[in-house]
């Protein structure tokens, strides 16, 4: 037995990882030797869900807040070998989650070597491998697939057609000198090509309801029909799809046979309480490379999310995807790697002022109800001012501040923004008794805490809190911003 090469690696366009089985069986004849047992697709799923429960194993790598709602009801329908859809509005991790399915999976399969449909060698199901198991014998060649591949994936747009799904004639087989009834004249789609995998079918009410009628004899025979061939491909896959409420139950675009074949149906939901908000920004941040973004500017942006999504100025049939939280957060990152470009900080620290460039930022990620025409940006200016205030009090409300009050009791001022570094901010408000009490209240991380850049975010922080909360005024210009009595 090899390891195996390139070309069998190479399984329906995906090729395996580099770090492939040795000493694998490569023909039919050595695996049924080995002891090797065939599954169907739900029941490899099942057993390895089972073996993951028992093992106390995570089983959605990266799936935040679903643990005591969605993934229970994903599990009974896994459990089930249920086909299932997922309802959910815009960047609740819909797709995320199916992803994570995949991980399910066996790590490796058997297939038959070079099959577009991806054979178990057990049971070849098209013409090309049973033809060729019938020539070969205990010979047939074995290839192994990585669960990497079993996976596959369709956005279902109004263009979709039938041949992108199931499959077609594929004309240049036809014009080699095939007869136009041969089943290898046939192009599978993306369908069949999942075969023996999961697939999943992504936003399914956007899918014309002619082509919706093509996908009822996989959900319920099993098999596929391609322009009228006497051809029943039955294939081994399991079936997710994703799609709107409002789509999926109002408008009634997904055609009922259809919703009457999907075996489950599961509803997704945004966090449900800040922490859960707060962790999934800082997971799927990608932050500048060098900026430090405190906790208290993330929880910021997850307050104003939260805001934003309970707002009667929004018009919440669309939702306010986690995206824009995580792209909020990206941009404060963004403001503050800028800000070291231009003053020379080797190490910025994000800091209050770089919230306000992500009301533009994130505007367009917010469908607001129509009277709200005109007042976007001066409604998510004033959710922003909540978030930060709100934070505030959860942080620094029992904190001792009178030695930052003080500093403008004879008039003083202290100047900050987007173009004010760090160590100027620092030198603007000079020796402050009961800093490291505010750093400590902000900074669970001491090695983080003592520098100079999260120094200057801890008091820019103090000072905004003390203007949000009337103690303070504040003056921008530009991008100047002077706190004073």
């Amino acid at each position: 037995m090899h390891r195996l090469d390139p070309v069998s690696a190479s399984i329906n366009g995906h090729t395996a990882p580099d770090h492939l089985p040795t000493r694998e069986p490569t023909t039919l004849g050595a695996l049924r030797a080995a002891g090797h047992v065939h599954r169907p697709v739900k029941h490899e799923v099942r057993d390895n869900l089972i073996a993951r429960m028992r093992a106390g194993e995570q089983r959605f790598p990266g799936i935040v807040g679903f643990d005591e709602t969605v993934l229970p009801r994903v599990e009974r329908a896994l459990l089930a070998g249920h086909d299932l859809v997922l309802l959910g509005e815009r960047g609740q991790g819909k797709t995320r989650l199916i992803r994570t399915i995949s991980t399910l999976l066996d790590e490796w399969t058997p297939v038959v070597e070079g099959c577009p449909v991806n054979d178990h060698p057990y049971a070849p199901v098209c013409s090309r491998c049973r033809g060729l198991a019938a020539e070969a014998g205990e010979d047939l060649p074995v290839a192994w697939w990585h669960r990497d591949g079993r996976y596959g994936e369709k956005l279902a747009t109004p263009d979709t057609a039938v041949g992108d799904l199931i499959g077609d004639i594929d004309p240049i087989k036809l014009a080699e000198g095939r007869s136009l009834g041969d089943p290898e004249t046939v192009h599978y789609g993306l369908v069949p090509r999942s075969n023996r995998g999961v697939f999943s079918l992504n936003e399914l009410p956007d899918l014309a309801a002619r082509i919706q009628v093509a996908l009822l004899n996989v959900l319920e025979e099993r098999d596929i029909q391609i322009r009228g061939y006497a051809l029943r491909l039955p294939l081994d896959v399991l079936l997710v799809a994703s799609a709107n409420p409002e789509d999926y139950t109002n408008r009634g675009r997904i055609i009922t046979p259809l919703k009457d074949r999907f075996g489950a149906e599961v509803r997704t939901h945004y966090p449900l309480d800040l922490e859960e908000e707060t962790a999934l920004v800082h997971q799927e941040a990608d932050l500048a490379p060098g900026v430090v973004v405190p906790d208290h500017l993330v929880e910021i942006v997850s307050r104003f999310t939260r805001l934003v999504r309970d707002s009667s100025s929004v018009d919440d049939r669309s939702g306010v995807s986690a995206r824009f939280a995580i792209a909020g957060i990206e941009t404060v990152a963004a403001s503050a790697r800028r800000r070291g470009a231009l003053t020379g900080e080797d190490h910025p620290v994000a800091r209050v002022c770089d919230l306000p460039p992500i009301v533009e930022t994130l505007q367009g990620k917010v469908e607001f109800e129509v009277g709200e025409e005109g007042r976007e940006s001066e409604v998510l200016a004033h959710l922003l001012r909540r978030a930060t205030a709100e934070s505030f009090r959860r942080t620094l409300g029992g904190a001792d501040l009178a030695a930052l009050t003080d500093l403008f009791a004879d008039g003083g001022t202290v100047e900050s923004g987007e173009l004010v570094s760090g160590s100027e901010l620092l030198r603007g408000v000079g020796p402050l008794p009961g800093l490291a009490d505010l750093i400590a209240r902000l900074s669970p991380d001491e090695d983080t805490g003592e520098t100079p850049g999260f120094a200057a975010a801890a008091v820019e922080f103090a000072l905004e809190g003390l203007y949000l909360n009337r103690r303070l005024s504040k003056d921008t210009v530009r991008d100047r911003t002077v706190y004073r009595t």
